[in-house]
């Protein structure tokens, strides 16, 4: 009779609790948000939220306010959707709000890569190094040397005559952003052992290339990855382009390039001194070219589509991109060298500025996500206090709640090239309901998290455009193809891609 007591109870205890897991006993408490679990259990809303996560936010958003929990594969998520409380969220102390939880858990299911506690700190500390100030001038001069081996060695010798060639324009822009950043980034071969300068470089753009197509795949299984929903055939394939990347990256590999980043190296003797086995430091470089190459590709093929589906934008850049190179002494004409960019001409582009902000405005989806780590208070615009809970997630999508919202920008599905600018050059205010917003356009993140790499990712996009349209015609093969839509599996993975690649043509200009 004991025995069937304490079975009883055991399974009465697994039951109760199996349910809690579940979500069953979940109940809203005063002053926090609107609760809507769904009507599957632990599952909740996660098969709406992956079909199409913004399409759901809105929806939630119509049912709900801007502030409302909901429940997401076992975990209760609450999105603000009011751009006034994106400074208490970003702003609040790790203590209370933690985001590298969730992001530890991405990296090691995507890249293998398990962070300790000495990695935020190393990257930080290097990107402040290399990537702001006196390193990203350095860093950017590599990239344009890059940009040079890829884009402008044929001008440079004379071998290019003046006819179109077609490309498929998200492959084209994508293979020659990533290539250039990561010559830039992990080195070139040296000159030694490939026989001379010529070939070495030869070797760079063969090299670049086969990895940039492994990178590809990579890339596109990169969201179901990141959900843990691969079916086994494209899980198995996972693995394999993983392993792949820890052996091509690895810092055995790296060390023996030359002109190898201070960025890089830096990581990864600091990595090294902080006791971090060499296997591991492998997947820390593979997890480093996705982060600083996975969205500038993509985002440079969104802005030259833009401009060349907006014909008075690309004449307006070209003009101004022009302007800049003649002041500086260069220009483009037959028979000149190709143009030569300093990071101060990089800083006197606003148009060129402003057009890449709208495009990062309308194609740059991110998700910035906090572990709620003790029970804090949150007051809306509108005067609402709301209790976010203790072990919950805070979520912000400021794709739909500010660079979408036309409270903010007016006509908010439409580029306009000068939205950021103002006739003088300075940058634009932003209002809503009459009180100016601090976040109107979040690409990079926010806070604590704010990306470091984005003044790099910036020089890497603008030094891209800057040289293809002051040293080529370009133009849409089908000049009434209409701009494709994006890639909805991708949501909250930063700059989305298209479903489908858009035909153009370039010629040398002179």
């Amino acid at each position: 009779m004991v025995l069937w007591v304490i079975l009883l109870c055991t399974s009465v205890s697994s039951l109760l609790g199996g349910l809690y897991v579940l979500g069953v006993f979940r109940r809203r408490r005063p002053n926090e948000p609107p609760l809507d679990k769904g009507t599957i259990p632990w599952l909740g809303y996660l098969l709406e939220f992956r079909k199409d996560s913004s399409e759901f936010l809105k929806r939630m958003q119509r049912k709900h306010g801007d502030v409302f929990t909901v429940l997401i594969g076992g975990y209760y998520f609450t999105f603000v959707m009011d751009p006034f409380c994106f400074g208490t969220i970003v702003k609040e102390s790790r203590s209370k709000l933690d985001f590298r939880t969730s992001a530890a858990q991405l990296v090691m299911q995507v890249f293998g890569y398990k962070p300790t506690e000495a990695t935020h700190n190393i990257v930080h500390a290097s990107s402040m190094k290399h990537l702001m100030g006196d390193g990203l001038t350095v860093l950017i001069q590599a990239t344009i040397e890059s940009f040079q081996k890829l884009l402008l060695f044929n001008l440079s010798s004379g071998e290019e005559e003046r006819v179109w060639q077609e490309e498929n324009l998200f492959h084209y822009c994508y293979n020659i952003v990533f290539r250039a950043g990561y010559l830039a980034l992990y080195g070139t071969e040296p000159p030694r052992g490939a026989g001379n300068k010529a070939k070495a470089e030869e070797q760079d753009r063969l090299h670049s290339n086969q990895l940039f197509q492994e990178f590809r795949k990579y890339d596109r299984l990169f969201p179901r990855l990141a959900f843990a929903v691969l079916p086994p055939k494209d899980k198995r394939e996972a693995e394999w382009l993983k392993r792949h990347f820890w052996n091509m990256l690895s810092v055995k590999k790296v060390w023996q390039k030359d002109n190898v980043s201070g960025w890089i190296k830096d990581q990864g003797q600091l990595l090294a001194e902080n006791g971090v086995p060499e296997y591991m430091r492998n997947r820390f470089m593979f997890m480093l070219l996705w982060a600083s190459q996975g969205n500038t590709g993509p985002t440079a093929f969104w802005l030259l589509l833009y401009l060349l589906k907006h014909p008075e934008a690309l004449k307006a850049v070209r003009d101004e991109v022009d302007k800049v190179s003649r002041e500086s002494g260069q220009e483009v004409k037959a028979g000149s060298p190709p143009v030569t960019i300093t990071r101060d001409m990089l800083n006197q582009t606003p148009l060129l500025d402003s057009a890449l902000e709208e495009t990062l405005r309308l194609v740059a989806a991110p998700m910035l996500v906090r572990a709620v780590l003790e029970d804090i208070s949150l007051r809306t615009s509108s005067g609402t206090e709301f209790t976010l809970r203790k072990g919950d997630k805070v979520a912000l999508f400021p794709y739909i709640s500010v660079q979408r919202n036309p409270e903010i920008h007016e006509e908010p599905h439409k580029f306009k090239y000068d939205r950021f600018v103002n006739p003088d050059g300075t940058k634009k205010d932003f209002y809503r309901n009459g009180k100016k917003l601090k976040f109107v356009n979040m690409p990079w993140g926010a806070g604590v998290s704010t990306c470091p790499g984005r003044f790099f990712a910036t020089a890497e996009m603008k030094l891209f455009v800057f040289l293809m349209v002051s040293h080529f015609d370009l133009e849409l093969v089908d000049e009434e193809e209409e701009i494709p839509a994006i890639d909805i599996s991708r949501w909250g993975f930063g700059t989305m891609q298209p479903v489908r690649d858009v035909r153009f043509r370039y010629r040398p200009r002179f």
